[in-house]
């Protein structure tokens, strides 16, 4: 994949929507008032670094990226909808600038940061916000703010712990294919690596958290910090390393030549990095001669050990090739750049171990007390009288007993009225029931026949008094 580690690219936020002028038009509702809506936010343009990404690739062939615009308002109080906003992963390690004025606009150091590099317009409002009691039907509304919009330079610059430095074919990629998992380019030819290779080192066992980031940086030349060979362009990654690592050829080097001097060489790196950055000349680092396997390495070693000691720098020997010293300069490191020993975060790790205890000495026995004088003896105190018991009290009586109510007598029952008896028919109080009538014959022309007397109304009429007629 090719690595890209700066890009221009241009941002441009959504607008906000437009407020709405509109009014309330339904049955029975003559005066209902102004009901236009605001109008919808625009979307910005967001950036989150994301552990998973390692170049600004993605943003390379980009011309712009652009948001959402909000909707305008509508009527019914119906506001419009906000533009959603635009967001953009980027690798952990980007810094964002200004591409007009040069400024820094944010660092994107952790994993998750979120950066607002364009933000959206607000929505206007709709004429329902302007109704006031001279004014019950305004018809006015606010159109929505555009959106911002800005060049930007993106700059990736790689967060490691420990910086790799050195002249082209000293070794850098195959100490770190070797220390780490990474596979980097390994040719016999200056300038095989052309963007830096990201490595993690481990150490102990896999219960442990002991590890650091290794960065091979690709091989700088004199004036490097003006332009010269890669430049500039790779030495800001060593701006964010905690730790630098030098790595020095020996003299007689089969790809090299003869001739080589490693402390020219050192001295060479390190006026680079205070040309570019003083700070980076500050830094702890770790100075070592590579290609230890090979016989002429060894043998002149020490010569170049004394010469570096008189500079105050402990020059130390490795091989890629035979794994030797590596573990030790790993432990180095990690102590450099973390503050603390690799096994205090290595659960696997043997323990230190502890003194044994020193006997204590036997305790001396302790001198017998002399015996106290006996105290004099205190005269005995006299007994006081007892005090003369208190006269029982006199029982009270017990109160007489309420007397009982009498229970009170049982009213006697009513004897019950006797029946009267029915009267006759015979009586005079009584009236004989009426005989029933005879349906008459319906006859054509013919008068309906009186009723005959019977033997029983014969009677009855006998027993009738006789009515008085009154007198005239």
């Amino acid at each position: 994949m090719k690595f890209v580690d700066s890009v221009r690219i241009r941002v441009i936020a959504g607008d906000g929507g437009d407020g709405s002028i509109a009014f309330r038009r339904e049955a029975f509702m003559p005066f209902g008032g102004p009901a236009g809506g605001d109008g919808g936010k625009g979307g910005s343009v967001v950036l989150v670094a994301e552990e998973g990404r390692t170049s600004l690739l993605d943003l390379a062939h980009v011309p712009a990226l652009r948001a959402k615009s909000g909707e305008h308002g509508r009527g019914n109080d119906q506001y419009g909808k906000g533009g959603a906003d635009l967001v953009v992963g980027v690798p952990v390690g980007t810094q964002v600038f200004d591409a007009d004025t040069g400024e820094l606009v944010g660092d994107l150091d952790a994993n998750g940061t979120r950066l607002v590099v364009a933000k959206g317009g607000q929505g206007g409002r709709g004429n329902i916000h302007f109704s006031t009691s001279y004014d019950r039907a305004p018809r006015r509304a606010e159109p929505g703010t555009p959106g911002e919009q800005r060049a930007l330079r993106l700059e990736l610059k790689v967060l490691a712990d420990v910086g790799l430095l050195g002249f082209p074919n000293v070794g850098k990629s195959t100490l770190v294919a070797t220390m780490s998992r990474a596979r980097p380019k390994i040719a016999d030819y200056p300038f095989t690596t052309l963007h830096p290779q990201l490595g993690v080192v481990h150490i102990g066992g896999r219960a442990s958290n002991a590890d650091f980031v290794l960065a091979d940086i690709p091989g700088l030349v004199p004036g490097a910090s003006e332009g010269v060979g890669l430049g500039t362009r790779f030495l800001k990654h060593v701006e964010r390393c905690r730790a630098l690592l030098h790595l020095v050829a020996p003299p007689v080097d089969p790809l090299l030549g003869e001739g080589r001097d490693p402390l020219r060489d050192f001295d060479a790196l390190m006026k680079e990095l205070r040309a570019f950055a003083p700070e980076l000349a500050e830094r702890p680092m770790i100075v070592v001669m590579s290609k230890g396997d090979l016989p002429e390495a060894r043998e002149v070693f020490p010569k170049w050990q004394k010469r570096f000691a008189k500079r105050g720098l402990a020059l130390r020997l490795i091989s890629a090739a035979t794994h030797d010293g590596l573990d030790e300069l790993a432990r180095d490191l990690y102590r450099r750049v973390r503050g603390r020993p690799a096994s205090a975060d290595d659960a696997e790790a043997q323990p230190t171990p502890e003194p044994e205890p020193k006997p204590e000495p036997e305790p001396k026995p302790m001198p017998k007390p002399e015996p106290k004088p006996k105290p004099m003896p205190m005269p005995k105190p006299k007994p006081k009288p007892k005090p003369k018991p208190k006269p029982k009290p006199m029982p009270k009586p017990m109160p007489k007993p309420m007397p009982m109510p009498k229970p009170k007598p049982k009213p006697k029952p009513k004897p019950k009225p006797k029946p009267k008896p029915k009267p006759t028919p015979t009586s005079r109080s009584t009236r004989p029931p009426k005989a029933p009538k005879r349906p008459a014959a319906k006859k054509s022309g013919a008068k309906p026949a009186r009723a005959t007397r019977t033997a029983k109304t014969r009677a009855t009429a006998r027993t009738k008094p006789a009515k008085k007629r009154p007198r005239r």
